[in-house]
């Protein structure tokens, strides 16, 4: 069982892009049957992407972060109503949602830039969004600690497709041009930087969302008695 082993520092401008080459997959983290379901959803879209986008890390990391875009925005927003009803402070779990959701959408502005998606690309990206939001959106009103588990494990395969783009951008078969401007702006990058720099730092982040999703369910869970997630800033490498 995951017990909220979280690495604070990626956001707390003490990380580095060398910091970021030994980041690995967690697998499987499932103590009950939601997680269990949670897990094969994740690993059915994880075959379909395969299926579908192949090698083109590029478009399928624009459809990747269009989606992971959405469910900290979604939870954010049902868990401000909720602390609201409630009264009660929300242990700093509103921010990080919102957070995350922000930081996924600069990685969809800077693929956006590298891998230049057509218009069935964009119609494609309308669509999951619209479907995936309406499912997220009930999944989280019933289901919470589930969908962060889920939120958790399909981090996790962002981390294993990262790690495969990465693989090809070193084999020589992936082109390392330079880092966009976005992301030298965002991440607050040295001139020079390149593709491999940035996918490291986007894995980086998909890693830190995966941790601290699976400390969200845990603590809905039960697993743990409560937990309030690491402060979450830009990193800063220039």
């Amino acid at each position: 069982m995951f017990h909220t082993r979280l690495r604070s520092e990626v956001f707390l401008g003490v990380n580095s892009v060398s910091s970021s080459e030994n980041i690995e997959r967690l697998g499987d983290q499932s103590s009950n049957m939601c997680d269990r379901v949670a897990y094969r959803g994740v690993k059915i879209i994880r075959g379909l992407a395969d299926l579908f986008f192949r090698e083109r890390y590029g478009h399928r990391a624009v459809i990747l972060e269009s989606i992971a875009a959405v469910p900290g925005m979604v939870g954010g927003l049902l868990l401000h109503f909720k602390m609201i009803r409630h009264v009660r402070d929300d242990q700093g779990w509103i921010r990080e949602m919102l957070d995350q959701a922000e930081n996924e959408r600069m990685h969809l502005m800077t693929f956006l830039e590298i891998a230049k998606p057509s218009i069935f690309d964009r119609i494609l990206i309308v669509i999951a969004q619209l479907g995936f939001s309406v499912l997220y959106f009930f999944g989280y009103l019933l289901f919470p600690h589930t969908a962060h588990r889920f939120i958790a494990y399909l981090e996790d395969e962002a981390v294993t497709s990262y790690t495969h783009y990465l693989e090809e951008i070193d084999s020589g078969r992936h082109e390392n041009g330079p880092a966009p401007q976005v992301a030298i702006d965002y991440w607050n990058m040295t001139e020079g930087s390149t593709l491999r720099d940035v996918v490291l730092l986007v894995r980086e982040d998909e890693a830190r969302h995966r941790d601290v999703n699976h400390g969200f369910s845990d603590c809905l869970s039960g697993v743990v008695e409560a937990y309030r997630p690491p402060r979450m800033m830009t990193v800063h490498h220039g």
